[in-house]
């Protein structure tokens, strides 16, 4: 142990001695967290929707075809309870809700006017804010052609209520694809320069012929890229309540055991690039180009997964900050438990063993 120890010493020493180093791991997080904060806007499509209809009338019938004839929306099973429509926004079936009240028919045709009920998960405000408004537009669309064949102007006013993010603040879907995006290229690109540094500077004999075992040397590198993604967090997380306004609804210990799961899963990922590659040049661009655009692309916080073809969205569950990512929507944003992460945590366990077995078979205990 006294040896190990040692040997992480010397990774903190590196890692100081590094000023690029030290701007990408704690310049970059700040600057993203500020940059994306504010910014970036995508069209949606196939956004999961469920009505209860109550009426069952021939007006709500004709509204409800309407929604389903669009290309905008992904029609799920109808919603019978009132009381499971928050459950199936936990469950992330659906984005979307409209309710149609008992009496919608007969306030139309008796007093000209009825009102229908639209709620809207809003941890991602661009897309409730662009969905709110698609579902105003075919409203309005029924309510013009109810109009130019009545001899009464009716009178339609959806009541709109978005959940997770009242103050439509921007910077909540932002921050978790940004922890995701900062923890890629933290754990993943730095900890993939590790062992092949050693190989291009010539002290891969020294640790070779040390009485560590390999499992040992990967641990002491990863090590300080664990802690300073630990440092990283927090401060993500001080700027995020202090500057972006964003709350921490659910449980911060369960928040930070889920990072912390994510960042040894990106260092197992770092480590077998390092050990696979021979040069830092060839590791840089494997892990940046490798999964910095892939985090970027299809983790769903720049652009949403429903909008692209299936092969795409089927990559998608190849990339670990895919379910991180909903992980810390769930948790952070929509104040969730365990009991409705516990499958992406499983996921993460799983591909962070995997990796870090790939790694220790893949470490060459001779240089050729």
């Amino acid at each position: 142990m006294k040896r190990l120890l040692v040997f992480i010493r010397k990774e903190f020493y590196h890692v100081f001695r590094d000023q690029r180093t030290l701007l990408i791991l704690f310049g970059l997080p700040v600057a993203q967290i500020i940059l994306f904060g504010y910014a970036l806007s995508s069209e949606v499509k196939n956004i999961g929707i469920a009505m209860q209809d109550n009426s069952h009338d021939i007006h709500t019938e004709k509204i409800i075809r309407k929604i389903q004839s669009s290309s905008y929306f992904k029609t799920e099973s109808p919603i019978l309870d009132y009381k499971d429509i928050e459950n199936r926004f936990k469950d992330g079936s659906i984005k979307c809700a409209v309710v149609f009240p008992a009496n919608f028919g007969s306030d139309l045709q008796r007093i000209g006017g009825a009102k229908i009920q639209v709620i809207a998960d809003a941890s991602d405000p661009n897309t409730a804010t662009i969905v709110t408004n698609y579902l105003n537009a075919i409203v309005n669309d029924y309510q013009r052609d109810l109009n130019s064949s009545a001899k009464i102007n009716y009178q339609i006013v959806p009541e709109l209520r978005q959940l997770y993010n009242e103050q439509q603040n921007g910077s909540l879907n932002f921050i978790p694809g940004v922890i995701a995006l900062i923890f890629m290229i933290v754990c993943t690109a730095l900890t993939s320069v590790s062992v092949v540094r050693e190989k291009e500077l010539g002290t891969m004999e020294i640790l070779l012929v040390s009485p560590f075992k390999p499992i040992m040397v990967l641990i002491a590198k990863a090590i300080p890229y664990l802690v300073l993604s630990l440092i990283n967090f927090m401060i993500i997380m001080f700027l995020s309540v202090y500057l972006l306004n964003v709350e921490i609804k659910g449980s911060f210990l369960l928040l930070l055991a889920e990072s912390i799961l994510f960042i040894i899963t990106c260092l197992s990922l770092g480590l077998l690039i390092s050990n696979v590659t021979d040069s830092q040049q060839t590791a840089m661009l494997i892990s940046m180009m490798g999964m910095m655009l892939p985090t970027l692309l299809l983790t769903g916080f720049m652009f949403p997964l429903e909008n692209m073809p299936w092969i795409f969205q089927a990559i998608s569950h190849l990339i670990p900050s895919h379910y991180y990512y909903i992980i810390v929507k769930s948790v952070m944003l929509k104040g969730l438990g365990f009991s409705y992460v516990w499958k992406e945590t499983l996921i993460l366990i799983g591909m962070a063993l995997f990796l870090l077995t790939i790694a220790l078979k893949k470490f060459k205990i001779r240089l050729s």
